[in-house]
């Protein structure tokens, strides 16, 4: 809804641009007004080139607010509890997009809140992820208050060339992370939000409802929109959605016979999806991927994805103009990722000071090669 705006700040008139797209800018004042998600993309990658800005999202994602959500943005402003709130804008999220999923995580000491694209092969992803971390950090401060940070960023794509932008989120930011997502001490998920209604909550839980009756989504896209969480969680098998969807294994099954497909081809369909974001919006190895992906080694990966795209991994990554590693680097990001599994899940302290703390090994290991090499 702040683009137009954002556009004119800038110094651009907003109509010839938007017009290149269909839209007025009248279309954004209304939240339930929707473009493709397609468009959306190509919509910021288009406005970052006109105004010389390469965070141009970013800059749209600060001004968003609960209103810019919908219905579903104020059910969750008027929930009883932040988890409440997380849970049902993952759960109700298809209302305002269906080609995305948020991802709710919870471990001993800390807190997830992703979100991941369902749509495989949208330009500019990297814009969307971006808009989407900003509008999940406004959302949290809104219903914590200003004392709730996050721990970390994690961003699944590269690293941009000027980090500057993304000091908005007062965090250690980590990128060509296998999924995008605020991570938070787990006590804020018992916090009362402010905005904390009952009856509000009520009411907006009934037109949710009612945009959903609208939808009817069938099994196969509630499986689809399962799969990205359960392959970030390591859990994308089916008996933990046969769980989730209350059903036994013959009765999913023969629902899924009927519609045509199968859980394990939804399931290599998620998994193709998301290889080919990360390949093409992060700097992860194959390996990391692989492994990410559930899959026993990065042969049995290369296998799979030949079957797919009908080429290897790595070919498909350099044909969509995405820098490989190099050496240094790929050992560099490796050995970061092995610290962090080593170590604990994020700290809960305050600030950063325990994140910045827990990656000093690495820091001092590419310092010494860089000595080493000089």
């Amino acid at each position: 809804m702040a683009l137009p705006a954002v556009l004119g700040e800038r110094g651009i008139d907003p109509l010839p641009l938007l017009a290149e797209f269909g839209l007025k800018p009248a279309d954004f004042l209304d939240p339930e007004n929707t473009i493709s998600f397609r468009d959306a993309g190509r919509l910021f990658a288009r406005c970052a080139e006109a105004a010389g800005c390469p965070h141009f999202a970013l800059l749209v994602g600060q001004r968003a607010s609960f209103s810019g959500l919908g219905a579903v943005g104020f059910l969750m402003e008027s929930a009883p509890d932040v988890r409440t709130a997380l849970q049902e804008m993952s759960r109700h999220f298809r209302v305002h997009n269906p080609n995305a999923a948020i991802t709710v995580v919870e471990e001993e000491s800390f807190a997830a809140f992703g979100f991941a694209i369902l749509q495989a092969g949208l330009e500019a992803e990297e814009h969307i992820l971006d808009f989407a971390m900003a509008i999940g950090l406004n959302i949290l401060q809104a219903m914590c208050g200003p004392d709730w940070h996050p721990i970390e960023v994690r961003f699944a794509h590269a690293r941009p060339r000027d980090l500057g932008p993304y000091g908005f989120f007062r965090s250690v930011l980590r990128f060509d992370e296998g999924e995008s997502a605020l991570v938070f001490a787990r006590h804020w998920m018992d916090m009362r939000p402010r905005g904390a209604d009952p009856l509000l909550h009520m009411m907006m839980a009934h037109r949710v409802g009612e945009i959903e009756a609208r939808f009817s989504e069938d099994l196969v896209g509630e499986v689809r929109r399962m799969l990205p969480g359960l392959f970030l969680e390591r859990t994308a098998t089916l008996a933990v959605v046969m769980k989730r969807l209350g059903l036994g294994a013959r009765t999913l099954n023969r629902r899924l016979a009927a519609e045509g497909t199968s859980f394990l081809q939804l399931r290599e369909e998620a998994s193709n999806a998301m290889a080919r974001q990360l390949l093409e919006s992060t700097r992860m190895s194959v390996t990391e991927i692989a492994g990410l992906l559930g899959y026993a080694n990065p042969s049995a990966f290369t296998r799979a994805f030949y079957r797919w795209s009908g080429v290897a991994p790595t070919h498909w990554r350099s044909s969509k103009n995405r820098r490989p590693l190099k050496r240094g680097e790929s050992k560099g990001l490796a050995w970061r990722r092995q610290a962090q599994r080593q170590r604990k899940k994020p700290a809960a302290g305050k600030g950063s000071a325990k994140i910045l703390g827990a990656v000093k090994p690495v820091v001092k290991k590419r310092a010494a090669r860089r000595k080493g090499s000089a």
